[in-house]
């Protein structure tokens, strides 16, 4: 297969006078359709900040006490650095393939394939059992079926149920998807803010203090790390939004900027609520406090409560719910557009550049990663109900590995533009090459503390579950890679001019 057949199959699925523009770097998707708002809108909900927040602040507090809002500030760094350099590689080459494309440019069909291409979709993969499960739960839960949000068969049969849901909701279409989550993520920040404003009016256990954000008050390399790391998890989710660049107004400038404003608002979010929870109930290890190890999974649901009062906790519940559900939405919008750009490009089976008749979407693709994301999570509910918690944990890995590489790809393919300017220099060059040094020295971390027995809640042979999940899910990868090698040779072979003759060069064609 070349890249022109597979442009033709996407075509050819487009309907009969369909306005589908000509040339080779078109897909058959709606272009003009997604607005700044509506790319800021996929991009907030794609992270699920309710949720986000509520798992994982607990658990930076247990690592760095009250100095949780500083590590939240740190980890902020490498995923704005890492955002520059996204924007940057999308002004020259916008394209749905996003990483897939930029790392081919740069380094070659191969790294581009394994690690722009295989390791965000398994991350996705992983992440989309994890969401719909947590959003089967909560949702038994405000329903007040308690007794079923405890059976793990209840809970999987309602996952899946989910995933069905949002499966045919992103076949329909961004606008659709869109508009959906405007109003999932308007519950999300009301009720985070709600939550916020409510905690501050109420005689807590620590007033606020600036010093909470010192980032040099960490009591050594190893809390500091470890909180970073997941602080990178609590972020990850922004770059779904620039997989619509296609479909987006004015797609060499709007994702770009849509990704510095979410990545911004998701910073202030977490930084207000980071405050009120511990200026409520503080840091310790007993009874509300956020340092208290019963709480750590799910700080909103602790303090909700005592915060807003029984009824009102039920809406911050019902939040959390809509920000899972809203982020696996998300993620069946992204992950079908990478795919139909690796199709696109030679590197994928051209089923994959099929496109819906009516809606303009990957009809294949977002079917096919529904059904995927579906029988991962029973098999992983089969092997052990806490093997599919670590490999939630084991996507650090994988963000830290595809992030830091497309950073280095940034500075990699505008190296030769460097001396133009000091904008040039800057935003091409040291920012994205700082983001991706630090983004690969979390992940040469984050792999020497998850290959410990004792770290998540499964060892094998005396290795971490969680790094065998994380370092297995690349090198499966390899092997994956090899196969598809074997029948497609033109993209392994020349994968950067591959790639090269389907980018869009002309972003006003793109234009609403």
């Amino acid at each position: 297969m070349n890249p022109t057949d597979a442009d033709a199959g996407a075509k050819s699925e487009a309907a009969p006078g369909s306005s589908v523009p000509a040339g080779p770097a078109h897909k058959g998707l709606r272009s003009g359709s997604v607005s700044l708002l509506g790319a800021v809108a996929l991009g907030l909900s794609s992270v699920a900040p309710a949720y986000s927040i509520a798992v994982t602040l607990g658990l930076v507090t247990l690592a760095v006490g009250h100095l949780a809002p500083a590590a939240l500030l740190v980890g902020f760094v490498p995923i704005l650095l890492t955002a520059f350099a996204f924007r940057e590689l999308n002004r020259e080459m916008p394209d749905c393939g996003t990483t897939f494309v930029w790392t081919s440019r740069a380094f070659g069909g191969s790294t581009g394939w394994l690690a722009g291409g295989w390791v965000p979709q398994i991350a996705t993969l992983i992440a989309m059992t994890a969401l719909s499960q947590v959003g089967a739960t909560y949702l038994l839960q405000v329903l007040g079926l308690q007794g079923l949000a405890d059976n793990s068969t209840a809970v999987t049969v309602t996952a899946l149920v989910l995933l069905g849901v949002t499966t045919v909701i992103a076949r329909r279409g961004v606008q659709i998807a869109a508009s959906v989550q405007y109003a999932l993520l308007g519950l999300q920040l009301i009720a985070l803010f709600g939550f916020g404003f409510a905690a501050f009016a109420r005689h807590g256990a620590a007033a606020p203090s600036l010093a909470w954000l010192n980032p040099f008050a960490f009591g050594g390399i190893g809390p500091f790390a470890e909180s970073v790391l997941l602080c990178l998890f609590i972020y990850w989710g922004w770059d779904a939004l620039i997989t619509v660049n296609e479909e987006t107004r004015h797609a060499d400038r709007v994702p770009g900027q849509a990704v510095l404003v979410s990545t911004f608002v998701l910073l202030g979010t977490y930084l207000f609520t980071a405050f009120a929870a511990i200026s409520f109930a503080g840091t310790g290890s007993t009874g509300l406090g956020l340092g208290n190890a019963d709480n750590a999974t799910d700080i909103l649901a602790t303090l909700a409560p005592p915060v807003l009062g029984s009824a009102l906790a039920t809406v911050v519940k019902l939040a959390v719910c809509v920000s899972a559900i809203s982020a696996l939405l998300t993620c069946l919008v992204s992950s079908p557009r990478g795919s139909l750009s690796m199709a696109a490009h030679g590197a994928l089976p051209t089923a994959f550049t099929r496109i819906h008749p009516r809606h303009r979407t990957p009809a294949f693709g977002t079917v096919f990663f529904g059904g995927v994301a579906a029988a991962l999570l029973v098999l992983l509910e089969l092997v052990s109900a806490r093997f599919l918690g670590d490999a939630i944990l084991s996507i650090g890995l994988l963000i830290a590995c595809y992030y830091g590489t497309t950073a280095l790809a940034c500075v990699w393919h505008f190296r030769k533009r460097l001396r133009e300017s000091p904008r040039e220099l800057l935003l091409k060059g040291v920012l994205p090459l700082l983001g991706g040094l630090m983004m690969l020295a979390a992940f040469a971390r984050s792999a020497h503390d998850m290959i410990a027995p004792d770290y998540g809640s499964t060892s094998f042979h005396g290795i971490g579950g969680v790094f065998l999940l994380g370092i297995g899910s690349i090198v499966l990868g390899v092997p994956v890679m090899l196969v598809v090698r074997a029948r497609f040779r033109r993209f392994f072979r020349d994968g950067r001019t591959a790639v090269a003759e389907l980018t869009v060069t002309d972003p006003s064609e793109t234009e609403d």
